[in-house]
Order: C-alpha cells, then sequence, then structure tokens
C-alpha cells in the first residue's frame, strides 16, 4: 500500500521528539519511517536525538552553571517562538 503524502525533512524534524516519545499515530510513524529510510540527514538528526537523550539523562540542573541554565531557557524560548511563526 503506498503512503498518502510523503512528509518533508523540516516536517520530519517536528516530528522525532514524539516518535521518540511513541506518541505518533501509526500514519505518521510509518510516514516517517518511510522518510528516514531514504533521508540520511534525517537519520543522523534523529541519532543524535538519541544521544542526547541517553545523555541529557546524565546531568542535573545543579551540574550546571546559572550560565547555562539562561542559555538553555533562552534556547528552549526561540524553539518555542518559531514553532509558532
Amino acid at each position: 500500500m503506498a503512503l498518502t503524502k510523503e512528509i518533508t525533512c523540516h516536517q520530519a524534524v517536528a516530528l522525532v521528539s514524539n516518535y521518540l516519545d511513541g506518541a505518533l499515530s501509526w500514519r505518521d510513524r510509518r510516514r516517517l519511517e518511510h522518510h528516514l529510510a531514504d533521508c540520511d540527514a534525517c537519520s543522523a538528526y534523529l541519532d543524535q536525538m538519541r544521544v542526547t537523550i541517553a545523555l541529557s539523562g546524565l546531568v542535573s540542573p545543579d551540574d550546571l552553571s546559572a550560565k547555562a541554565l539562561t542559555d538553555l531557557m533562552d534556547v528552549f524560548e526561540k524553539y518555542q517562538r518559531d514553532q509558532t511563526d
């Protein structure tokens, strides 16, 4: 059965977090996996996210400087703004 609509790299990146959380519908999961099978860049991004998640579990907020915490919050807030634009 053919997929109804292929996704772009931009869409794939937006779906990765939900994919890793197991929160995608079966249809979106299948579409993403189809894209990943043919896209080395998005597959590399997925691998990087897996490593980031694994490593971030080793760091607690107390391990970070005040500047590092502020920088992380700034990046997160910019990401949130960019997603609503």
